[in-house]
């Protein structure tokens, strides 16, 4: 008898931020809650991802009051620059974005860099000091251009391989510092020049070889904020919960949010620059028996794992499905 298992069903036990916040806005199901601010900083920071590369952001759905930051995803790197790969849609989406502003002027809109399709050209464009000067300054070109509030770098991942046919090298490890050094030094040139002050984020591995590839405690001093991608911890092969507060009893040395952000505070980041990702989708298997330990259970295929709403409402607790809660992990399941 085979049975599906779903991780990651993101009920939000003991949390103060209505779901419908996050569910109503994100077009990627991932959004981003800081943990410990600086005093000088908002109390919460909520930065979410508009997927730009889906065409026309229908920015009606997006509840633009509980929101601090929108990170548009994704500008490309290409030719050693930031790329718009589609600046008719990219544009009319810039400015409908910058609209939101009318009902939250303390709104934030952020163009990202990278992400796990277009991080190819990472390694090259920032390899040289003439590379990175000219980097910084096509993405920060935009920025002003657009009349946006910063860069956001999601580098999936220096020094260590991503996505197949991604160009890494042990020199990215520095190279990961300066650059984000030269986008500081643009952005600062920039708010001198308009009298306003611009962010500079970045997204990076929730899990410990990220740190260890990269120059954390340096890089940290250019950087807002740095958003953990504590999710997606599980793929295809291994069953269990893919973006879990702490290790199930099955695998206590697995990754989770609690593992993240206590190897990136020993790496040096503050506290109070730490934001931990949140996915609002869930992953499943077919597994080959429906016999206890489930986490343990060998991979028949993968299914759709859905969204929070398709979650809720047919799956949990429905068509012969039960939900589960493993007080380890503190995750659903």
């Amino acid at each position: 008898m085979s049975k599906l298992m779903v991780a990651g069903v993101p009920f939000f036990r003991n949390t103060a931020v209505p779901l419908s916040t996050f569910l109503l806005c994100f077009t990627l199901s991932v959004a981003f809650m800081s943990v410990h601010p600086k005093p000088s900083k908002p109390s919460k920071v909520v930065i979410g991802y508009v997927g730009g590369f889906r065409g026309l952001v229908n920015t009606s759905a997006i509840d633009a009051g509980k929101l601090s930051i929108i990170n548009y995803a994704f500008v490309d790197v290409k030719g050693n620059r930031a790329w718009l790969t589609n600046e008719k849609t990219d544009t009319t989406n810039f400015r409908l974005l910058n609209d939101l502003k009318k009902v939250n002027p303390g709104l934030q809109i952020v163009i990202s860099i990278g992400g796990w399709a277009w991080s190819e050209n990472f390694s090259d464009a920032v390899l040289t000091d003439t590379a990175r000067h000219a980097f910084a300054k096509s993405a920060v070109d935009i920025v002003n251009k657009y009349q946006l509030d910063g860069v956001d770098i999601d580098w999936e991942y220096p020094t260590i391989p991503g996505e197949e046919g991604n160009v890494y090298r042990p020199d990215d490890k520095q190279n990961f510092t300066l650059m984000f050094r030269d986008l500081r030094l643009q952005l600062d040139t920039l708010s001198k020049i308009n009298n306003r002050k611009y962010l500079l984020t970045t997204a990076v591995g929730g899990f410990p070889k990220f740190v260890e590839n990269t120059e954390m405690n340096n890089a940290q001093q250019y950087l807002d904020y740095i958003s953990l991608m504590t999710y997606d911890y599980r793929g295809r092969e291994t069953v269990g919960h893919h973006t879990n507060l702490f290790p199930s009893a099955d695998f206590e040395k697995e990754n989770s949010v609690d593992k993240a952000v206590k190897v990136f505070m020993k790496a040096g980041v503050p506290p109070g620059k730490l934001v931990v990702g949140i996915a609002f989708y869930g992953r499943s298997w077919i597994l080959s028996a429906s016999e206890k330990p489930i986490m343990k259970n060998k991979v028949v295929s993968t299914t759709r794992g859905g969204g929070y709403s398709y979650l809720k409402d047919s799956l949990v607790d429905q068509r012969g499905l039960k939900s589960y809660w493993d007080k380890n992990a503190r995750a659903p399941y």
